[in-house]
């Protein structure tokens, strides 16, 4: 995807900040797939949420919340208020969830000290263990609208991540390359590692590739900038030249980093050379 058409869309998805921006996507866009849509617009969405996070928790702010949530309970019998505040504040109904949370744990029990995080995380994972039950019950029906955030939204992303990357795993092993794992690096002291490290290096359009990395995201400017920083050039310093897959797409000016050894697919390429495919090739030459 050219950089021009990815701020397009971007820009269509800032002006509604809905999924309903997705017919309007879809329809001008239609060489652009669904999975890439939601993608980009779930990235743009984690990218709102961090630009607006110090707002949502200052502690004057938080205690307005709160208070405005126990006026609701007191005065509302009917429930989905969490959600309607979220809506309100423009704010995700997980992330207004966790500081409600939050402070009610803080009130109730930690008043001279911050409530563990893993404590919080914990409760919004599973509402039940949370002591109050009109709370309980707020909580997890925010865990269960918010298309954007909290466990449910990790818990498919995490699958979505392990779908593609045993896809991977079965073309490396359709074409007969041999690889290690990630748990296999691990177990031989690696600290950072690739999601599959070739034995044998193929070769993709004339570059060498010695390791794969799977991506079932798209890779936009500010996540390709900080993978580079933090996983593929320590990779290529330790593994030499690889190979990034985008499964849902990438910006065609972030592949700029060939000849220094990191190139971008968004599928696995059909071109690859192997060193058995060369080994046959050189063996029937002699004959």
């Amino acid at each position: 995807m050219k950089l021009e058409v990815y701020r397009e869309i971007v820009s269509i998805i800032h002006s509604c900040w809905t999924r309903e921006c997705f017919k309007t996507i879809s329809a001008k866009f239609s060489g652009v797939t669904n999975d890439a849509l939601i993608s980009i617009y779930s990235q743009e969405f984690q990218k709102k949420i961090k630009k607006n996070h110090h707002k949502h928790h200052q502690p004057d702010v938080v205690e307005s919340y709160y208070k405005r949530y126990l006026e609701l309970i007191h005065n509302n019998k009917n429930d989905s208020i969490l959600l309607s505040m979220a809506q309100e504040i423009d704010l995700s109904p997980c992330i207004l969830a966790r500081i409600i949370l939050e402070e009610y744990l803080y009130r109730k029990y930690c008043k001279e000290s911050h409530v563990p995080k893993d404590v919080i995380s914990h409760m919004i994972k599973d509402p039940s263990l949370i002591p109050c039950e009109e709370l309980s019950h707020e909580i997890q029906q925010c865990v269960l609208k918010d298309e954007n955030c909290g466990p449910l939204v990790d818990n498919i992303k995490h699958s979505i991540g392990i779908k593609y990357e045993n896809l991977l795993e079965e073309k490396l092993a359709e074409w007969k390359i041999p690889f290690l794992g990630e748990k296999d690096m691990r177990c031989q002291g690696y600290d950072k590692t690739p999601d599959f490290k070739l034995q044998v290096p193929i070769a993709v359009d004339g570059h060498v590739v010695n390791w794969i990395e799977s991506k079932a995201s798209f890779g936009d400017e500010s996540s390709h900038k900080t993978y580079l920083k933090d996983q593929f050039w320590s990779y290529w310093n330790r593994f030499g030249p690889g190979m990034v897959i985008y499964w849902f797409g990438f910006i065609d000016e972030l592949d700029c980093n060939r000849d220094k050894g990191i190139i971008l697919c968004n599928s696995f390429p059909c071109n690859l050379v192997t060193l058995t495919s060369l080994v046959w090739k050189d063996d029937c030459k002699k004959t």
